[in-house]
């Protein structure tokens, strides 16, 4: 496996929002096609793409599929976002394709799974537990630009939830087209947003409802 990251002395030594993710690779499980792969960031942010990374504790485990399965019901309107969707476990890729055929809740997943058994990028995203060798409930998205723009951890026994990540997303392919604009809480498309400047200080009231 390679998941040695480019780096440079400009890089954090762990992921940050608002800076730039370093390129690097990993071994994956590809549902669509039946086999192995590998996802490389690199490659994406050559091809204009968001990447998702959606970080989980562990293949055959309780919590896990029931949140695979969720994002999978948005899978396609994530890729309508132009975004690639990769979950993560520090499993192997050979037990990615095990837990997929065998839970019956993995049915639809379709996204590639990709292996970080020696941890490095769970490490890099701050997300890896050294007590049990696994990594908690990260949600990280990544703009076409590789610079890091969302951030989520839950513990191990909270679920997380694909709709409202599909509203991040939405935001944030329509802020990266509108900079100068902001999305107010609960802003979903077709939403009013914020152009701020000095006018609004105290006033987002009437800004938000004129």
């Amino acid at each position: 496996m390679s998941n040695d990251f480019e780096t440079n002395d400009t890089m954090p030594d762990f992921a940050k929002v608002g800076q730039p993710v370093p390129e690097f690779t990993l071994e994956a499980f590809d549902p669509t096609e039946g086999g192995f792969t590998e996802v490389d960031l690199g490659a994406l942010r050559k091809e204009g793409k968001w990447a998702i990374l959606f970080f989980y504790p562990a293949d055959f485990t309780f919590v896990c599929p029931t949140e695979l399965a969720d994002l999978a019901t948005r899978h396609e309107d994530l890729k309508k976002l132009g975004a690639e969707v990769i979950s993560v476990s520090t499993d192997t890729k050979f037990s990615h394709m095990a837990w997929r055929s065998d839970e019956r809740m993995l049915e639809n997943v379709k996204f590639k799974m990709a292996a970080d058994p020696t941890g490095e990028v769970s490490r890099f995203f701050d997300v890896w537990d050294y007590e049990t060798g696994l990594a908690l409930r990260g949600t990280f998205v990544i703009n076409p630009e590789g610079v890091l723009v969302s951030s989520e951890i839950n513990f191990y026994n909270v679920g997380r939830n694909a709709d409202e990540l599909v509203r991040k997303v939405e935001a944030n392919t329509y802020l990266i087209d509108h900079p100068a604009e902001v999305c107010p809480a609960k802003w979903t498309p077709g939403g009013k947003t914020l152009t701020p400047n000095d006018g609004m200080v105290g006033k987002v009231y009437e800004a938000l409802n004129d």
